[in-house]
């Protein structure tokens, strides 16, 4: 399933990013940003100061207003993933995203992958230089309900000195890693994959926590990622056997003339309270 905008929410976005360029700087000399906010809800940036090796905690926090959603890496078939860019001249560089687990919402022909709750994405940055570090970070979400509206702003932070204590935010940063999924483990992991030689279905073998807890239990939520701006979510024959779960991916379209070698995609497998995430390797 290829990830893009489409109906009403897609008109919608051609409007607003027009002006979307037009929104000011949120600054603060502290560890937290102001808010910037618009019609569906809030964001703001949060961090610690760099560690003695340039390292810095940091997190975007976004609060959608009640009945808004703001979207995960790979959005479902309308939306916008999360896009964060830190300016060249302020020294410090963007090293990786991580995501909460999200929802998986159907409305309709609809599906959205995405956060219908405040959500709070870890951030690693690394500053080049020392001394005070002053982060100019340009953050550009989707927040939607009956439309999508893109949401940008300009968030500045100054960091004081790593000597001093900063509990609040420092909860707020642990808080967010105890949300990401976890990596596998002996109980939960992805034990075979391989794809179709049509290039149709993705077949895994995952072993559950549990168990399984029964044939009865409901299939595990899987949501598989591969190209940029494809996520496969259909699940064909799922098939419980104690802790084994044996399930195809309804694959579809991938891009014109993709090569499979070499590649890697990841799966998210959510079954019940527990996550985890994975990479798929293919040869």
């Amino acid at each position: 399933m290829m990830i893009i905008s489409s109906g009403p929410r897609r008109l919608l976005i051609a409007v607003v990013a027009a002006v979307a360029s037009l929104v000011p700087f949120y600054s603060a000399h502290a560890e937290m940003s102001a808010w910037a906010e618009n019609e569906g809800g809030r964001m703001r940036l949060v961090a610690l100061a760099p560690d003695a090796g340039g390292k810095i905690r940091a997190a975007l926090q976004i609060e959608p207003k009640p009945g808004w959603i703001t979207y995960w890496k790979e959005p479902g078939n309308s939306g916008i993933p999360p896009q964060i860019t830190i300016a060249a001249a302020s020294g410090v560089t963007l090293d990786a995203i991580a995501y909460p687990v999200p929802k998986h919402f159907f409305n309709g022909a609809i599906e959205d992958i995405a956060y219908d709750a405040p959500v709070t994405l870890p951030l690693s940055l690394t500053a080049a230089g020392k001394g005070q570090v002053t982060i100019d970070a340009a953050a550009f979400i989707g927040i939607c309900k009956d439309i999508c509206i893109p949401f940008q702003a300009n968030l500045q932070l100054k960091l004081g000195p790593a000597i001093q204590s900063h509990p609040q935010e420092e909860a707020i940063l642990q808080a967010a890693d105890a949300r990401l999924p976890k990596p596998p483990s002996q109980d939960f992991d992805v034990t075979a994959h391989a794809m179709s030689p049509d290039r149709k279905t993705l077949s895994l073998t995952l072993v559950l926590p549990d168990g399984g807890a029964g044939e009865g239990k409901a299939a595990p939520d899987i949501i598989v990622t591969g190209p940029s701006g494809y996520a496969f979510t259909k699940q064909i024959g799922g098939k419980r056997d104690g802790a084994t779960f044996k399930v195809d991916i309804s694959i579809g379209k991938l891009p014109k003339d993709y090569d499979m070698a070499g590649k890697q995609w990841s799966v998210l497998v959510i079954d019940g309270e527990r996550a985890m995430e994975t990479t798929l390797a293919f040869q």
